[in-house]
C-alpha cells in the first residue's frame, strides 16, 4: 500500500475511499484565475492529494487582494509577485509530494489549447464571461468537465458542465451578457465568506468527479447569499432540450484565433488589459535601460512596472500588460506603443 497517511482522513471517508484517493494521485486539474475562488479552490485540491495542478492567473498582486485571497501576503504585495508565481510557492510549502505549474499568461483562443492541454478538469477562477465562454467551448471540443463560479457582494453561484450530460454556460446564457450588467466586486465589493463558500462547493464537486463519483455531482445551478442565509438550487437541465449551438452542432466560436493586439477594459479597475503577441520573453533589463530617464521602472523576475505620468503599465514576460488609470482602449494602446513597443 502506497504512503497515503497524510491523506488519511480523507480516504477513510466511505465515499472516496483509498482507491479514489489513487485517482485522485493521477490526475491533473486546472484552476483559471487565482483570485477569491480560485486561491481557496486551489488549496483545497492541493491538500486533498490532485497528482497536477496547473494555475493560470494574467494579474498581479495588490494590497486589496489580501482580504479574501488567502494564499496571499503583504511580502507578496511588497515583491509585486504575479498570483501565480505567489500561489505556487505557497501551494509547494503545502503539499511538496503534488506537480504544481504556474502561468502568468492571458488565458484566450490562442493560448487556451497550450495552457490547458492534458488537464481532467477545469475549475473556474475567472472574473469576467468571455474567458468562461472560452473555458465552456474548450471542455465541450475536449469532452471534459469544468465548474463555474462567480461571487459578488454577499453572493455566489455555481455550476458543474458535463459536457454532453445537461446544458453548458451557454445553454444557460446564450450571450456573453453586456459590459455593465453584472456587478463586479471592485464595484459592491464582495464578503469573503461567500466566494469561499463557492470555492468549496466547486472543490468538492471537483473531488466527486475525480474519485469516479460522478453520478453524485449537482446538476442543478446554485445560488446562495451568506448574508440572509439563503440558499437555492435551480433545475436546468430542461435547458439541454434547446441545446446551444456549440451542444449540437459543435460550433466553438470563442476558440476562434485573433491575431495582433488585443485589448480587454478591465471592469471597475480603471484600467486595460493589452495582449501582444510575441515569439519570445520580453528582456526586462533592456527594457528598462531603454527607458531611462523617460519614466521610473521598477522590475523582477515575473513583471516590470513603467511610471510615467499619472498611470502604471505592469508588463508581463510575454509581451502582455495592464495599463491602470484608463479605461480608453486607444490611449492604453498608445502608452503602450510609446514605452513597451509595438
Amino acid at each position: 500500500m502506497e504512503n497515503f497517511s497524510r491523506y488519511e482522513r480523507q480516504w477513510i471517508l466511505k465515499e472516496i475511499g483509498f482507491e479514489g484517493q489513487k485517482k485522485l494521485q493521477v490526475s491533473s486539474v486546472v484552476v483559471v484565475g487565482l483570485g477569491a475562488l480560485g486561491s481557496v479552490s486551489s488549496q483545497i485540491l492541493a491538500r486533498a492529494g490532485v497528482g497536477k495542478l496547473t494555475l493560470i492567473d494574467r494579474d498581479f498582486l495588490e494590497i486589496n487582494n489580501l482580504q479574501r485571497q488567502v494564499l496571499y501576503e503583504e511580502a507578496d504585495v511588497r515583491d509585486h509577485l504575479p498570483k501565480a508565481i505567489a500561489a505556487a510557492r505557497k501551494l509547494g510549502k503545502i503539499n511538496s509530494e503534488i506537480v504544481i505549474e504556474a502561468h502568468t499568461s492571458d488565458v484566450n483562443a490562442e493560448t487556451i489549447e497550450e495552457l490547458l492541454e492534458g488537464s481532467d478538469l477545469i475549475v473556474d477562477g475567472t472574473d469576467n464571461f468571455e474567458t468562461r465562454f472560452l473555458l465552456n467551448d474548450y471542455a465541450l471540443k475536449k469532452n471534459i468537465p469544468w465548474i463555474y463560479g462567480g461571487a459578488v457582494k454577499t453572493e455566489g453561484m455555481a455550476y458543474v458542465i458535463l459536457p454532453g450530460e445537461g446544458a453548458c454556460l451557454r445553454c444557460l446564457y446564450p450571450q456573453a451578457p453586456p459590459p455593465g450588467q453584472f456587478q463586479t466586486c471592485d464595484q459592491v465589493g464582495v464578503l469573503a465568506s461567500a466566494a469561499h463558500m463557492i470555492a468549496s462547493f466547486q472543490a468538492a464537486e471537483a473531488i466527486k468527479i475525480l474519485t469516479g463519483n460522478q453520478r453524485q455531482v449537482s446538476r442543478k445551478l446554485w445560488k446562495m447569499d451568506l448574508w440572509n442565509t439563503r440558499f437555492e438550487g435551480l433545475g436546468v437541465l430542461s435547458l439541454a432540450e434547446d441545446r446551444c449551438d456549440g451542444c449540437r452542432n459543435k460550433n466553438f466560436p470563442y476558440l476562434t484565433r485573433e491575431a495582433g493586439m488585443r485589448t480587454v477594459t478591465l471592469c471597475g479597475r480603471n484600467a486595460v488589459q493589452i495582449y501582444q503577441s510575441h515569439t519570445a520573453e520580453i528582456n526586462f533589463k533592456e527594457l528598462a535601460a531603454r527607458l531611462a530617464g523617460r519614466a521610473e521602472v521598477e522590475y523582477n523576475d515575473y513583471v516590470l512596472n513603467i511610471l510615467p505620468e499619472s498611470y502604471r503599465i505592469t508588463v508581463f514576460l510575454d509581451g502582455r500588460a495592464i495599463v491602470k488609470g484608463t479605461e480608453d482602449a486607444g490611449k492604453a494602446k498608445s502608452l503602450y506603443a510609446k514605452y513597451v513597443g509595438s
